[in-house]
């Protein structure tokens, strides 16, 4: 049979299509900009028919109505990164939350510790040789779909057509539902002052010839902005946004000097707005992989000069970072930080970073903290952290002692905090009272690079 009678035999409704979706099985829904809206709004309407449903999925910022709590009984999310419309959900106990490291999301599937029921996911029209693709968005879904027991595709003409390990031939995909609509766009924030502040002192450690992770969000788009001195610029990373749009326009980011994949921007999401999404449809200078290649921190490693930029909600005094909980409350996830915090570190002339703003809650509560808040998961272990920075500098604790891990990190902690801070040093009897550790922590800030 060809693909072409293939792809109408297997034409449905999207009532029809998810009638497959059994009470207690797992759901794979495609997330971030591969949304599959139509198929959900169909699952949702089953509700009634159904009980102990999981849906399981990685990030995503769209209104979804399986969330929603008078379905809690048909419908239970499970998030392997959290994101702002589950986030309640989990907290209130009707969702629930994996702590895993994106490099081992598709093992766990593959090696059937974690089966797949159904896949719900989202494509392009099928090309002239049969195949799809499933767009700007593969992270793991890729993986998930060639796992499941049955794959539904939602045929979207919105959908870009991207380059790399993207692509899906009908024969693998059991039925199609035809569906057009705009993708979910995550819009463009201005950056506040205090990230342009951030931004600055970590575009102070990126060098021409670099490859660079900068994940999606208003300081990574405020670092960007200070990268259009820089020559020859390459890209690893596994979530894009349109901040890169103008550097890469410019010839800033070519991957002429990668040591991996050279030439290309070797990317698992793009994660923006509809320019975002057009402009990397059909780009040949755009490789997408899957996470489990993206964030393989041996995979990480092989691009010289490789500078990892991730993000914290706290840090203690010692360097444990916390990035996915606030106190017991889950907020977000591992993600790739630790993959790429360690693929840097073992990059040759690798820079592994952590940017944080100092303070929150307008400034009233400090970021830099004598010991997590309790419940606060470590995320980054304080032997992998290297450099931190907040907008009152940046400090490298790679090699450093206890105590001048204090000392650096009270230097770039906010100076209404500083006090309460030298004194826990003093109390943990790391510091003496007499000791002025702010000065000498600044002279060692000062040598850095």
């Amino acid at each position: 049979m060809s693909w072409e009678k293939d792809y109408i035999r297997k034409l449905k409704t999207a009532a029809e299509a998810v009638r497959v979706v059994e009470s207690g099985m797992r759901v794979w829904m495609h997330a971030n900009s591969g949304y599959p809206a139509a198929l959900m709004n169909a699952l949702a309407q089953r509700a009634p028919g159904l009980r102990d449903v999981e849906i399981a999925h990685m990030l995503s910022f769209s209104n979804i109505p399986t969330a929603e709590p008078p379905l809690a009984d048909s419908f239970r999310h499970n998030s392997l990164f959290i994101g702002s419309n589950v986030r309640t959900a989990i907290a209130e106990g009707r969702g629930d939350y994996v702590p895993i490291h994106l490099s081992d999301v598709e093992p766990l599937m593959e090696s059937g510790l974690w089966p797949i029921d159904v896949a719900v996911i989202l494509v392009t029209p099928p090309d002239r040789h049969g195949f799809v693709s499933v767009g700007a968005s593969i992270e793991t879904t890729m993986t998930a779909a060639r796992s499941a027991r049955y794959v539904i595709a939602q045929v979207n003409h919105c959908v870009p057509r991207t380059c790399g390990h993207t692509q899906l031939h009908v024969s693998e995909i059991d039925a199609f539902v035809e569906h057009s609509e705009p993708l979910a766009e995550l819009p463009r924030h201005e950056s506040s002052e205090s990230q342009r502040m951030i931004a600055k002192h970590v575009a102070s450690l990126i060098e021409d010839g670099s490859t660079i992770q900068v994940g999606v969000g208003g300081m990574p788009d405020a670092i960007l902005t200070f990268l259009t001195g820089r020559k020859d610029l390459g890209i690893h990373t596994e979530a894009l946004s349109d901040g890169a749009i103008p550097l890469i326009e410019a010839g800033v980011i070519n991957g002429r000097r990668k040591t991996l994949h050279r030439h290309k921007a070797v990317v698992g999401i793009a994660l923006g707005t509809k320019k975002l999404y057009e402009f990397v449809n059909e780009n040949a200078f755009f490789e997408f992989h899957p996470n489990r290649y993206i964030n393989d921190p041996f995979v990480i490693a092989q691009n010289d000069h490789m500078v990892a930029i991730n993000s914290a909600l706290q840090i203690d005094l010692t360097g444990q970072v916390c990035a996915e909980s606030i106190g017991q409350r889950f907020y977000s996830g591992f993600g790739g930080q630790l993959d790429f915090i360690r693929g840097a570190a073992r990059a040759r002339y690798g820079k592994p970073v952590i940017a944080l703003s100092s303070t929150a809650c307008e400034g009233t509560v400090s970021r830099i903290v004598p010991l997590l808040n309790p419940g606060g998961g470590v995320l980054t272990t304080r032997a992998d952290v290297h450099y931190v920075a907040t907008e009152f500098g940046v400090v490298n604790l790679h090699g450093k002692s206890v105590r001048q891990r204090a000392e650096l990190l009270i230097s770039i902690a906010h100076p209404s905090f500083r006090e309460e801070l030298f004194e826990h040093c003093v109390r943990a009897q790391w510091f003496k009272r007499n000791q002025e550790p702010v000065p000498q922590a600044r002279a060692a800030a000062a040598c850095v690079m």
